[in-house]
Protein backbone atom coordinates (compact mmCIF):
# COMPACT_ATOMS: atom_id res chain seq x y z
CA UNK A 1 0.00 0.00 0.00
CA UNK A 2 1.88 3.53 -0.78
CA UNK A 3 0.22 5.11 1.70
CA UNK A 4 0.84 8.61 0.39
CA UNK A 5 -1.46 7.81 -3.08
CA UNK A 6 -3.93 5.73 -1.32
CA UNK A 7 -7.61 7.02 -2.20
CA UNK A 8 -9.49 8.43 0.95
CA UNK A 9 -11.34 5.43 1.51
CA UNK A 10 -8.33 2.96 1.56
CA UNK A 11 -6.64 4.84 3.77
CA UNK A 12 -9.31 5.15 5.97
CA UNK A 13 -10.42 0.84 5.99
CA UNK A 14 -7.09 0.54 6.70
CA UNK A 15 -6.54 2.52 9.49
CA UNK A 16 -10.09 1.33 11.00
CA UNK A 17 -8.91 -2.09 10.44
CA UNK A 18 -5.61 -1.65 11.85
CA UNK A 19 -3.21 -2.67 9.13
CA UNK A 20 -1.74 0.44 9.66
CA UNK A 21 -2.00 3.73 12.08
CA UNK A 22 -2.97 6.76 11.73
CA UNK A 23 0.45 8.19 13.02
CA UNK A 24 1.81 5.67 9.66
CA UNK A 25 -0.74 7.74 7.49
CA UNK A 26 0.29 10.77 9.05
CA UNK A 27 4.13 10.33 8.51
CA UNK A 28 3.72 9.48 5.00
CA UNK A 29 1.89 12.66 4.17
CA UNK A 30 4.36 14.96 6.17
CA UNK A 31 7.12 13.04 4.71
CA UNK A 32 5.80 13.84 1.25
CA UNK A 33 5.00 17.40 1.86
CA UNK A 34 8.29 17.83 3.18
CA UNK A 35 9.82 16.21 0.26
CA UNK A 36 8.14 18.41 -2.44
CA UNK A 37 6.19 21.30 -0.67
CA UNK A 38 9.50 23.69 -1.17
CA UNK A 39 9.66 23.42 -5.25
CA UNK A 40 5.81 23.35 -4.94
CA UNK A 41 4.68 25.99 -2.60
CA UNK A 42 1.39 24.45 -1.59
CA UNK A 43 1.09 24.38 1.84
CA UNK A 44 1.71 27.41 3.49
CA UNK A 45 1.24 26.17 7.24
CA UNK A 46 1.55 22.90 8.48
CA UNK A 47 0.92 22.61 11.87
CA UNK A 48 2.90 18.99 12.77
CA UNK A 49 2.37 18.85 16.61
CA UNK A 50 -1.55 19.45 16.60
CA UNK A 51 -1.39 16.71 13.71
CA UNK A 52 0.51 14.04 15.66
CA UNK A 53 -1.70 14.73 18.79
CA UNK A 54 -4.42 14.06 16.62
CA UNK A 55 -3.21 10.64 14.75
CA UNK A 56 -2.55 9.49 18.48
CA UNK A 57 -5.70 10.29 20.10
CA UNK A 58 -7.14 8.28 16.95
CA UNK A 59 -5.00 5.52 17.21
CA UNK A 60 -5.57 5.58 21.22
CA UNK A 61 -9.55 5.66 20.27
CA UNK A 62 -9.15 2.32 18.06
CA UNK A 63 -6.85 0.93 20.54
CA UNK A 64 -9.84 1.02 23.25
CA UNK A 65 -12.17 -0.23 20.82
CA UNK A 66 -14.22 3.00 19.77
CA UNK A 67 -16.24 2.86 16.59
CA UNK A 68 -14.01 4.93 14.41
CA UNK A 69 -16.06 7.99 11.77
CA UNK A 70 -15.50 7.94 7.98
CA UNK A 71 -12.19 9.47 8.21
CA UNK A 72 -11.02 8.21 11.06
CA UNK A 73 -7.09 8.85 11.23
CA UNK A 74 -7.10 9.91 7.62
CA UNK A 75 -4.85 13.08 7.30
CA UNK A 76 -6.20 16.25 5.36
CA UNK A 77 -5.31 19.58 4.29
CA UNK A 78 -7.36 22.69 3.54
CA UNK A 79 -7.60 25.85 1.26
CA UNK A 80 -6.88 28.97 3.72
CA UNK A 81 -10.34 29.89 3.43
CA UNK A 82 -11.86 27.96 5.85
CA UNK A 83 -11.30 29.44 9.46
CA UNK A 84 -9.83 27.04 11.60
CA UNK A 85 -9.86 27.57 15.61
CA UNK A 86 -6.34 28.61 17.02
CA UNK A 87 -5.11 28.79 13.28
CA UNK A 88 -4.41 31.15 10.56
CA UNK A 89 -7.16 32.29 7.73
CA UNK A 90 -5.50 34.93 5.59
CA UNK A 91 -7.33 34.09 2.17
CA UNK A 92 -3.66 35.44 1.01
CA UNK A 93 -4.52 38.74 1.60
CA UNK A 94 -2.33 40.96 3.61
CA UNK A 95 -4.92 42.54 5.33
CA UNK A 96 -5.86 39.30 6.84
CA UNK A 97 -2.32 38.12 7.63
CA UNK A 98 -2.60 38.23 11.37
CA UNK A 99 -6.14 36.74 11.44
CA UNK A 100 -6.61 33.90 13.42
CA UNK A 101 -10.15 32.25 13.96
CA UNK A 102 -11.39 31.17 17.24
CA UNK A 103 -13.99 28.64 15.75
CA UNK A 104 -13.80 26.49 12.98
CA UNK A 105 -16.17 27.07 9.98
CA UNK A 106 -18.65 24.21 9.67
CA UNK A 107 -16.75 22.06 6.98
CA UNK A 108 -13.93 22.24 9.14
CA UNK A 109 -16.00 20.93 12.02
CA UNK A 110 -17.45 18.20 9.93
CA UNK A 111 -13.91 16.76 9.11
CA UNK A 112 -13.02 16.73 12.50
CA UNK A 113 -16.10 15.00 13.79
CA UNK A 114 -15.20 12.53 11.02
CA UNK A 115 -11.89 11.82 12.37
CA UNK A 116 -10.13 13.34 9.62
CA UNK A 117 -6.75 14.75 11.05
CA UNK A 118 -6.03 18.11 10.11
CA UNK A 119 -2.22 18.85 8.97
CA UNK A 120 -1.72 22.09 7.27
CA UNK A 121 -3.56 24.79 5.20
CA UNK A 122 -2.87 24.78 1.48
CA UNK A 123 -2.11 28.29 -0.73
CA UNK A 124 -4.80 30.42 -2.55
CA UNK A 125 -5.56 32.93 -4.79
CA UNK A 126 -5.89 36.21 -3.11
CA UNK A 127 -9.29 36.29 -1.96
CA UNK A 128 -9.63 33.34 -4.05
CA UNK A 129 -10.09 35.78 -7.24
CA UNK A 130 -7.72 33.37 -9.43
CA UNK A 131 -8.24 29.49 -10.96
CA UNK A 132 -4.14 29.84 -10.14
CA UNK A 133 -2.81 29.91 -6.02
CA UNK A 134 -0.68 33.19 -6.25
CA UNK A 135 -0.75 36.09 -3.56
CA UNK A 136 1.12 38.45 -1.95
CA UNK A 137 1.60 36.79 1.32
CA UNK A 138 2.71 33.00 0.13
CA UNK A 139 3.58 33.66 -3.17
CA UNK A 140 2.54 31.41 -6.47
CA UNK A 141 1.68 27.26 -6.12
CA UNK A 142 3.48 25.78 -8.84
CA UNK A 143 2.43 22.42 -10.19
CA UNK A 144 4.19 19.79 -11.85
CA UNK A 145 5.55 16.29 -11.40
CA UNK A 146 5.92 16.66 -7.98
CA UNK A 147 3.01 15.10 -6.24
CA UNK A 148 2.38 12.15 -8.95
CA UNK A 149 3.15 8.80 -8.00
CA UNK A 150 6.14 7.16 -9.27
Amino acid sequence: MDIAFSSITNLAAAIAQRKISAIEALDAHLAQTDRHNEGVNAVILLDRESAYSQAKKADAALGRGAAPGSLHGVPFTLKDTHDTAGMKTTVGFPAFADYVASDDSPVVARLKAAGGVLMAKTNVATMLSDWQSNNPLFGRTRLGQFFRPP
